[in-house]
């Protein structure tokens, strides 16, 4: 196998035992990065000395006996929503197309702190709105897994730079499933933590009380090294939560499963969704249960609420926090305005895309004098039922199992002018994060276009170390792992 499509635990091992140098293995992924970008376009900015100056240090500490972690020395690159000085923050929009960050985000600098290869800046959906991939104001970035299909998002970029071998980790945000939504459509693991768990300070707010960074992997036991070193309490964040960061890692076993009991929602089984991936999601939870789990069926009677509860809420975060790029500060600024009044409206008429107005402008409304109560207030109230029917679930049952997402990777362009069926991408995804619990995706499958397909695992709130327990059981005896596209 390729060094670049090795797993990041593998390659610590081989670090660890001199069998190759970090400075190697960065050099690896660059130049497989320069072979492959073209068709894939994931990345919206590169800084190969930057890396290959990290590496080095890498094995200067490494030959020193001074490693810092399973993370020292193997490149991570970056989704462009996340803050790091002196580099670029985009956020895949004209209105920050020439920001560079004065600081960096407490989840960067505990990479840095693991001693982990920084390795470029990921593209995006503008703002992280969008299920493609397709609504970044510089690119559109393609599923490796077939050039012609999109590959998820917003975190698109992401999923498919470690889905082709130009990174060996990625970090993403997930808001409404914006990393297990492109991991499936890509392959890989993607891991969103409970809402808390990972410092939010530096990423950019797209909706406050929804947004959590997460990562992008090749295997879980990758997803769990990951999760290791970016988790911390921060007080510069005030949703940060103060509690003991276990050795994920450690607790991995195939055996996790026995015993176990698996819900199966019935809500997410629903008419319309692609009866391949039906299939393999349902022959997957099958394998779980010839692992030695119990298969319950469960009920989360708000799951078709989710959608209109979820684009209310989010949208009316997004049009408060994206209030403040007006054109004034660091931002676009219109060179066409005839006053100041004329200069907001210009300024974010020019820098902001359709989908990004769009959003803002059902924000705006929803959050308007005469609607408040009618729709963000009971919107909220809802968000509450669909909280407590997990609760409720967990009650009875480990860990929930479900498709990532109702169909495969589409079409580049299919769904462009229908933004109600894009939204739809994510119903699977979203009540995990308006209950604030951790979800991940992982491979289960391929449809008959050779299309991977994801199955979903929902945990309790702060029980990353079960949940992924659970995956490492199925991935480890499943029958996926090594699957990569042929680019």
């Amino acid at each position: 196998m390729d060094i670049f499509y090795k797993d990041a635990a593998e390659l610590s091992s081989m670090l660890s035992k001199g069998e190759i140098s970090s400075l190697e293995l960065t050099k690896a992924v660059i130049e497989r990065t320069d072979s492959v970008e073209p068709k894939v376009g994931a990345f919206l900015f590169q800084d190969p000395e930057d890396a290959l100056e990290m590496a080095k240090k890498s094995d200067e500490r490494r030959a020193k006996g001074e490693t810092l972690g399973a993370l020292d020395g193997i490149p991570v690159s970056l989704k462009d929503i996340v803050a790091v000085e002196n580099k670029p923050l985009t956020c895949a929009s004209k209105m920050l197309e020439h920001y560079v960050s004065p600081y960096t985000a407490t989840s960067v600098k505990n990479l840095q702190n693991n001693g982990a290869v920084l390795w470029g800046r990921l593209n995006m959906d503008e703002f992280a709105m969008g299920s493609s991939c397709e609504n970044s104001a510089f690119k559109s970035t393609r599923n490796p897994w077939d050039v012609s299909r999109v590959p998820g998002g917003s975190s698109g970029g992401s999923a498919a730079a470690v889905s082709a071998g130009e990174t060996i980790i990625a970090l993403g945000s997930d808001t409404g499933g914006s990393v297990r939504q492109p991991a499936a459509f890509c392959g890989v693991v993607g891991i969103k933590p409970t809402y808390g768990l990972v410092s939010r300070y530096g990423l950019a707010a797209f909706a406050s009380s929804l947004d959590q960074i997460g990562s992008f992997s090749r295997t879980v036991r990758d997803g769990a090294l990951f999760l290791k070193a970016v988790a911390s309490y921060d007080r510069l964040d005030s949703t940060s939560v103060k509690i003991d960061i276990p050795d994920y890692a450690s607790t991995l076993s195939v055996d996790s499963l026995k015993g176990k009991k698996i819900g199966i929602p019935k809500e997410y089984f629903v008419d319309g969704m692609d009866l391949e991936v039906r299939a393999a999601v349902e022959k997957a939870v099958a394998h779980c249960k010839g692992l030695g789990a119990e298969i319950v069926e469960i009920s989360l009677p708000h799951t078709d609420l989710a959608i209109p509860v979820y684009y209310i809420i989010a949208t009316a975060e997004a049009s408060s926090n994206l209030a403040r790029y007006d054109g004034i500060r660091y931002t676009h600024r219109s060179d066409k305005a005839h006053d100041v009044v004329d200069l907001y409206f210009k300024s974010r008429a020019e820098g902001f895309g359709e989908e990004v107005k769009r959003r803002i402008i059902l924000g705006s409304y929803v959050l308007s004098s005469g609607y408040y109560d009618a729709y963000y207030l009971r919107a909220q109230k809802v968000r509450t039922l669909i909280r407590n029917d997990f609760s409720e679930a967990f009650k009875t049952v480990d860990v929930i199992a479900a498709p990532t997402t109702p169909a495969c990777a589409f079409k580049a362009g299919e769904k462009s002018g229908d933004p109600l069926s894009m939204y739809l991408n994510d119903i699977f995804t979203i009540n995990v994060n308006l209950a604030g619990l951790p979800g991940m995706s992982l491979p289960c499958g391929f449809n008959s276009e050779g299309m991977p397909i994801g199955l979903q695992l929902i945990g309790k709130a702060f029980d990353e170390q079960n949940l992924l327990s659970y995956a490492y059981a199925y991935e480890q005896t499943a029958g996926f792992l090594g699957r990569n596209p042929a680019l």
